[in-house]
């Protein structure tokens, strides 16, 4: 039901990728060693859905599955975690993406992806106007749903859609080596959307990527290929896409917390909180939907990075992503027993 004053009816709606994450049990066993994995479900925007529906916000996902049984899976968790899934559509000969990742604390997490024919790329612009783009106060877009078409247009559909509206526009950068024909190419696409985006979040490697003309400065190894080293100098870069419109780009930064850039050159650094990790996976998701929760609130850009920060915390040290998203109450708790934010 919507709100009878706004007509709002979602505070978040996410577009973008999903799949079955199948994560090892035998943790710090090499990946050729692995003998069992534990199936949850994961994909950018897809967590970030379950982080914020979990912190309180109403929330809505927008991404597509096939007719076969992983995609039954996903959706027969999403409605137990009370997400909105009117919305996602069963693409017919396409198939529902599957992770496979290796845990090996505290620095190697080899993670590979199949997306091959992948359901959620096959996003059209009818499925964007079957979505309540205009009745959602933020919407939160992934880079790697702009890989492809149809996906690629439907997702500027989106964000033209919502910026019409007056809807909030966040973009995770979320670049994906292996997804893009030509690494440059993302940089391309990425910086002709950022004039209609309000906040982009991404990594160190990930800003550099988006402002990437030179495939050398890529460095890709097999078990980096969906994250891979990006050289380039982190402030420059910076300053170059914050010149094209957003009011903030933020910079997830692991351990050391988060730093929020804004245009007049004012850096916002968020401190993070100590934790032993267990697998760093589905930990920037998880930022991004504390982060997302704070704008939502109405709060400053440190106490939003501080509320991601706790919630990316508290996911590193758990097996999965968005089966381990915490919950309101209990991020709240966590910032407080550490004094506070």
């Amino acid at each position: 039901m919507s709100d009878p004053q706004t007509g709002v009816r979602y505070d978040l709606l996410t577009i973008g990728r999903s799949s079955m994450d199948l994560y090892a049990n035998d943790v710090g066993a090499p990946f050729v060693e692995i003998k069992s994995f534990a199936a949850y479900v994961g994909g950018s925007p897809t967590n970030i859905a379950v982080g914020a529906q979990r912190l309180g916000l109403r929330t809505a996902l927008l991404t597509a599955v096939g007719e076969d049984p992983v995609g039954d899976f996903i959706l027969h968790f999403l409605e137990i975690e009370g997400l909105e899934t009117k919305y996602i559509p069963r693409k017919a000969g396409r198939r529902t993406s599957v992770a496979l990742l290796g845990i090996e604390p505290p620095d190697k997490f080899p993670l590979i992806m199949y997306r091959d024919n992948p359901a959620d790329i096959y996003l059209t612009i009818d499925d964007v106007q079957n979505a309540p783009i205009v009745s959602t106060r933020i919407l939160e877009v992934s880079g790697t749903a702009f890989s492809r078409e149809p996906s690629r247009s439907a997702t500027f559909f989106a964000v033209e859609q919502a910026r019409t509206a007056g809807s909030q526009i966040i973009l995770d950068l979320d670049f994906r080596a292996d997804q893009w024909h030509d690494a440059r190419a993302f940089g391309l696409v990425l910086r002709s959307v950022l004039p209609m985006v309000d906040v982009a979040i991404g990594t160190e490697e990930e800003v550099n990527a988006a402002t990437l003309t030179d495939p050398d400065q890529v460095r890709i190894t097999h078990s980096q290929i969906t994250a891979p080293e990006v050289r380039g100098d982190l402030h420059d870069n910076v300053r170059r896409l914050l010149r094209l419109g957003p009011q903030a780009l933020v910079v997830k930064r692991g351990p050391r917390g988060a730093s929020v850039f804004l245009p007049d050159g004012e850096v916002i650094d968020a401190p993070g909180f100590p934790v032993e990790i267990y697998n760093v996976l589905g930990a920037g998701d998880a930022f991004a939907s504390g982060f997302i929760y704070g704008l939502a609130h109405g709060w400053d850009w440190y106490r939003a990075a501080r509320m991601g920060n706790a919630c990316g915390a508290i996911v590193v040290t758990r097996h999965g992503c968005a089966n381990f998203m915490g919950y309101e109450d209990e991020v709240l708790d966590f910032i407080a027993s550490r004094g506070g934010f």
